[in-house]
């Protein structure tokens, strides 16, 4: 076997010539400079819907990328084709920083997060008064996301001819959230619409919900059919022709400047990836009580500084309560 010394002459190395002929690889990324702006409006196995100015755009992940993946509401960088037309082809070449994430897992024993929306300012939570019966652990773990992603929650309580909300309002009194309460006549109508549209106006709001209490009827309202034609380009990848809630999908909110995405429905929202320290943010009248907690507390335990700092009168006990039982539900189940 030849051997060589420290000063060898690259004339006595041998390479193997390229038979590919392609370029070799190499760690310097292009900077795409020219990258025209975009917003994700849906993904659907690899392929993503942008919206860039008023045209929908079909586009890829770039290479260069690597596992980083975009969810809608992402803003991007896009080269490429951006026609829009049939059968063309963009690719996202960057993924603008996000402003809130709202993530869940499958279920409490699962480590893998899933973003499911980047970038929205709110989080409205449908949830019917009966038919089917509310679920509160469900609403208390929305709320958790909600507060730990950086989004402002919105409860939207429907089939109010059915049930009286005082009693699940209540529950969230002491959490200043703001609420819409609807009748079934009033969503089936759409006079909901309105009532709710004030609360989305320059927002873009995520909708979550599970079966039956007329979220997609709600959405469909906001959205009417002439406002969806941004996203007739998606329809007929994700839903044959027909958006079937079976991926989140952000569709522009008609009568006001806003956007509402819409999301499948959910059974269950696991909080495995929660880390306490940030839904604190949510309570800014509890969270400078937190200076004195032990490391790493988890506002639940014998030496926690808030409860002393409740007793010093510096915040309401009830405040307290919530806090703790938001915290709590990551280890109950939603049944309990």
């Amino acid at each position: 076997m030849r051997r060589y010394g420290k000063h060898t002459d690259e004339d006595d190395i041998r390479s193997r010539p390229n038979r590919k002929g392609n370029r070799p690889r190499t760690n310097i990324r292009p900077k795409h400079e020219d990258a025209a702006e975009g917003m994700v409006l849906t993904v659907d196995r690899g392929r993503l819907t942008c919206l860039v100015e008023d045209r929908a755009v079909m586009a890829m992940k770039a290479r260069e990328l690597g596992r980083k993946a975009a969810v809608v509401g992402d803003r991007v960088a896009l080269v490429g084709d951006l026609s829009g037309k049939k059968d063309t082809l963009a690719r996202i070449v960057r993924i603008t920083e996000r402003t809130s994430v709202l993530r869940r897992t499958a279920d409490d024993d699962d480590p893998y997060e899933r973003v499911v929306v980047a970038n929205a300012d709110q989080l409205a939570i449908v949830t019917a008064l009966a038919d089917p019966e509310p679920r509160p652990r469900l609403i208390d773990r929305c709320l958790v996301a909600a507060y730990d992603g950086g989004l402002e929650p919105l409860l939207v309580l429907t089939k109010s001819d059915l049930a009286p909300p005082d009693k699940l309002l209540e529950l969230y009194g002491d959490l200043d959230i703001p609420y819409v309460v609807t009748s079934r006549e009033e969503l089936e109508s759409g006079g909901a619409a309105d009532r709710v549209r004030e609360h989305l106006a320059g927002k873009i709001t995520a909708f979550v919900g599970h079966s039956g209490v007329g979220k997609t009827t709600l959405v469909n309202a906001l959205v009417p059919q002439e406002r969806r034609r941004l996203t007739g380009h998606v329809n007929a990848v994700t839903g044959r022709g027909r958006h079937t809630t079976t991926s989140a999908l952000a569709l522009p909110l008609a009568g006001a400047d806003g956007w509402v995405v819409d999301t499948p429905g959910v059974r269950s929202f696991g909080l495995a990836h929660i880390d306490p320290a940030r839904v604190i943010h949510a309570f800014p009248d509890l969270e400078a009580g937190t200076e004195g907690c032990p490391r790493a507390c988890s506002h639940d335990e014998p030496d926690c500084a808030l409860d002393a700092w409740v007793e010093e009168g510096h915040a309401d006990p009830a405040r307290l309560y919530s806090l703790r039982r938001l915290l709590a539900t990551r280890d109950r189940k939603e049944g309990d």
